[in-house]
């Protein structure tokens, strides 16, 4: 009897998947302690690391792996996202910031596609950046990503908004608390503009923090309620591949199959709000469920930027550079003046 035989189904998958998910959890450890002793974004480490190693990528015994951290283990970190926020949060902070959120978030996801469109790309690709500059940056990108269809570009599409909204998010940390500072927002109104502005959620503590710890508290409250608007967003994408494919407009995967209406890791993330906002959750256990979902993150924007090759990012040309740019001066300009109209 052949040695494939004797040994049951999932130590056969595991033996496939382990050396590509082990290089995927080096460069993620990697990317941290770059990312500690340097200050840059891990996630944007985690990608150039990534796309470093994509020879890893090739036909051999990491492909495997490294396909299932960028799809399955990215998915397990965006449910666990849900232990980051409760409903009580977003209460605290009042009506005024929700309605500010809510409008910021769409207001600009719309604007986003319109101009993706515009500027001759496929609606889905200003969802995805639209989607990742209103919510919570790379995370969002990925959330997004993996709820889109499958499509030739789409590794591409998604690298490229991650190192974009990376890259900007942190420009962003420098800049807008300086710009707080020079129009005249007090402690409180800093911290609801750089929370509902900046597009990843350790740039928002990190400049809210800077300058103050009202700025700092009231910024993080309000970037959370940015991430709650995750999951009604991932539904609307899911509707509109669903849509696309029953129209058969070549947007749906590969095989022309409806995905389902509400992916699993987006019902994971309501149940985990949910069950976090009971007030049962033990505090260390959102601890270890956001340290985990901050590595599986890592780890899947790793093997992401394994699967691609350097050179096809440099041929984008300058026109999606323009939409992300666009889209995060827009985001700011129209938080500004609704926080001006709400008082």
């Amino acid at each position: 009897m052949d040695i494939a035989e004797r040994l049951p189904f999932a130590a056969l998958i595991a033996r496939g998947l382990a050396p590509g998910v082990i290089a995927c959890a080096v460069v993620g450890a990697a990317s941290a302690f770059l990312s500690e002793h340097y200050g840059a974004p891990v996630m944007l480490f985690a990608l150039l690391l990534g796309m470093a190693m994509n020879f890893l990528s090739g036909e051999g015994a990491c492909k495997p792996g490294i396909e299932f951290t960028a799809k399955q283990v990215l998915r397990v970190g965006i449910a666990l996202l849900g232990l980051r926020i409760t409903a009580a949060q977003v209460v605290a902070v009042g009506w005024g910031p929700v309605l500010l959120v809510v409008i910021c978030v769409v207001v600009t996801i719309v604007v986003s596609m319109i101009a993706a469109r515009l500027l001759g790309f496929q609606v889905l690709f200003g969802l995805l950046t639209g989607g990742a500059t209103a919510i919570c940056g790379a995370s969002a990108a990925l959330a997004l990503s993996a709820a889109l269809p499958s499509h030739p570009m789409k590794d591409r599409a998604t690298l490229f908004t991650v190192i974009g909204v990376s890259a900007l998010s942190t420009t962003a940390m420098i800049v807008y608390p300086m710009l707080a500072r020079a129009i005249g927002l007090d402690d409180r109104m800093a911290g609801l503009f750089l929370g509902a502005t900046i597009h990843d959620v350790a740039q928002v503590v990190g400049a809210g923090y800077s300058l103050s710890n009202v700025a700092g508290d009231t910024a993080t409250l309000v970037k959370l309620m940015r991430v709650a608007m995750l999951l009604p967003v991932i539904v609307v994408a899911a509707m509109m591949t669903r849509s696309s494919a029953k129209k058969g407009e070549g947007e749906g995967d590969a095989e022309g199959e409806r995905p389902p209406l509400l992916p699993w890791f987006a019902v994971a993330f309501a149940v985990l709000v949910a069950l976090n906002s009971t007030g049962y959750v033990p505090h260390a256990m959102q601890l270890v469920g956001n340290d985990v979902s901050r590595w599986c993150l890592v780890a899947s924007i790793a093997g992401i930027g394994m699967k691609t090759q350097l050179k096809e990012l440099a041929t984008v040309g300058i026109k999606p550079v323009l939409l992300m740019l666009g889209e995060t001066t827009f985001l700011a300009v129209l938080a500004l003046a609704l926080m001006r109209w709400l008082g």
